[in-house]
Order: C-alpha cells, then structure tokens, then sequence
C-alpha cells in the first residue's frame, strides 16, 4: 500500500514536532489518522456520531480545544466560512512557527483553500493525490488571517446562525413546508430531530398546547445557535446523535427535516434511521411529522414503523409525510 498525500507532505516537512500535543480539526471516520500520533493528539469535533466513534476508538476528543499544541491539522469542512475560522483558531491556539497542516478534496474546496493560505504564508510542503491535497505552512499568527473568524450572521428575523451549520444563510424550504402543515392543535411533549439552529422548534412552541419539546442536534455549532434562538422555557436541549437519543418519557409527536448526505452522495439510510428512532420515542397514539426531498424513498420505512401513514403536501421538490401509532417492535 503507497503512502497518503498527508503522510507524503508531512516527510518532505519533516514531520511533526518532536513533542507536544497536536491539535486535529473536524476529522470524520474516513479521515486519514495514520500519521497523527495517537498518544499526543487531540481531536476537536463538534459532529456527536464523529465524537463518539472516535472516543470508543480510544482517542482524546474534545467538543473544544483545550490546553497548548505544538502542531495542527484541519480536515477541510464544505463550508468556506468555517475552513477560514478553523484556520483563524489554529493559528491563534498554537505558538508563531508551528506548523499547520490543512488536508481535504478538490470538490470540498482545498484548491482555494490552498490559494488563501499561500498569498498570505509560504508553504512548508504540499502533496497531491487521490482527488485532493495536503499542504502545511509556519503559524504566522493569528493577525495574518484577521477577518476569518466565524462570525455569527442573521439567516432570519430574530435568528442568528454561525458558520458552516446548515442553511446557515435563510429559512430551509424544507422546514418551511412542515411548518405550513403542522396542526394548530398539535400538543404535549414533542421532540425536533436534528434541530438546527431551532427555526422549526420556534414555528412548533408558536403552538399553546405544547408542554415540552426537546431540540436534538448532532453539531454543536447548530445547537449553540438555537440556544440564542429558542428561549421558550418549554425548549430543552441536547448535543446528541438523533438516532441514538432516548426522551425521558414517550413523546406524544416528533417533527423532523432529517439530514440525508453523510458526505456528498445521498443516503436514505440516514433518514430511515430518524424514522426507527422516532418510532421508539413515541407513545402508542404518537405521531412523526417529517419532510423530505420528493424523491428520497422514505414511505417503505413509513409503513414498516407506524399503523397509518399519509403524504400531507407535495410542493416545490418537497414532500411532507405523517405517521401515527407507532408499531410495537418486539426485541
């Protein structure tokens, strides 16, 4: 097996400092961790599953970075905002002269990544290969990247996002139609997998008959922001994976615009995960609330999870589908 385009650029720099901790960025399962000393590393993720998986696996993990490093390295998110503030930290967390590695893919943006960096910094080495590329330069400072940090932006009246979560720049259309056709009367205790930055939870608490209605979010980023955007004390929320996430007591309804990329490549699989948890939240006359794109498959995990299931609207490469009376699964 040949070497990665990280380990490649990393010898022609020579390495990693010889001792102190080394900070890793958003890294996801599929990263390449093999030449990040394990013992002297510290993974900083605001992805639960991803903070999750990588505990169990016996690595450091952090929601934040915490202490001093003597090297760092980014995995490049999509969003060009965030990969510009998780510069700006790294450069502002580590000592001027530390090296600073940034890997990713050409589709998520490491070709202008690349271009940012080097009108700013000269490169210590750089590696090409398998679609994308790796490169690393000396922390010049914080001040050379003045103007990158995440900076909070309205996305809707009264409702601010932070960079990188998603539809951090406006009202997902998605939501919008699930909001239009949740009942008025709609009451009890509810629950918003995979929240965001709490646009939806707000249209739901405009509802006077619910008690209680728990915001479950897997980015810590998007969760922060529906803490400022949700003050209804009714609201309560969690930083977990919605998959996974047990209520304290069963829901009378669950409303959810679930997520269905793992990278860029669609998978309904991850939608039909919301439904099943869903399922197991839900009191006996519970009912799922749920939009998705018009062509994601979600009806066959409908049946086989609730009694009764109906499509309510169909609109603009949207769908909304209800299912009520949760079937009894026995283990």
């Amino acid at each position: 097996m040949g070497t990665s385009r990280l380990e490649d650029a990393l010898a022609e720099a020579g390495g990693w400092p010889a001792s102190g901790r080394i900070l890793v960025l958003r890294p996801t399962l599929a990263s390449d961790l093999g030449c990040v000393p394990r013992d002297r590393a510290l993974i900083v993720t605001g992805f639960r599953p991803d903070f999750d998986s990588f505990r169990e696996r016996g690595w450091a993990v952090a929601e934040a970075p915490e202490g001093a490093f003597s090297g760092a390295l980014i995995f490049l998110p999509r969003a060009r905002a965030l990969a510009r503030a998780l510069v700006h930290q790294s450069a502002g967390l580590l000592p001027e002269g530390a090296p600073i590695w940034i890997d990713g893919q050409k589709h998520d943006g490491i070709e202008s990544a690349l271009k940012d960096i080097r009108s700013r910094q000269p490169l210590l080495a750089q590696a090409s290969k398998a679609h994308g590329r790796a490169f690393g330069f000396a922390n010049p400072g914080a001040a050379v990247f003045d103007g990158w940090q995440g900076q909070a932006q309205e996305a809707a009246p009264g409702f601010i996002t932070r960079p990188g979560v998603f539809s951090a720049d406006g009202i997902d259309p998605g939501s919008a139609l699930l909001a239009r056709h949740l009942p008025a009367d709609l009451r009890g205790k509810g629950a918003d997998l995979g929240a965001g930055w709490g646009w939806l939870a707000a249209q739901v608490l405009a509802r006077p008959g619910v008690k209680t209605l728990h915001l479950v979010e897997a980015e810590a980023e998007a969760l922060a922001s529906a803490r400022d955007n949700v003050t209804d004390a009714r609201a309560a929320f969690h930083w977990a994976d919605a998959t996974r996430f047990r209520p304290p007591a069963l829901l009378d309804f669950v409303v959810t615009n679930p997520p269905f990329h793992v990278s860029r490549a669609a998978d309904p699989g991850l939608g039909a995960a919301f439904i099943e948890a869903a399922r197991t939240m839900l009191a006996p006359s519970g009912q799922l609330w749920l939009v998705a794109n018009r062509t994601l498959p979600y009806e066959e995990a409908m049946a086989q999870a609730f009694l009764e299931v109906r499509q309510v609207a169909s609109e603009g490469g949207f769908k909304v589908l209800m299912g009520a009376k949760p079937r009894f699964k026995r283990r």
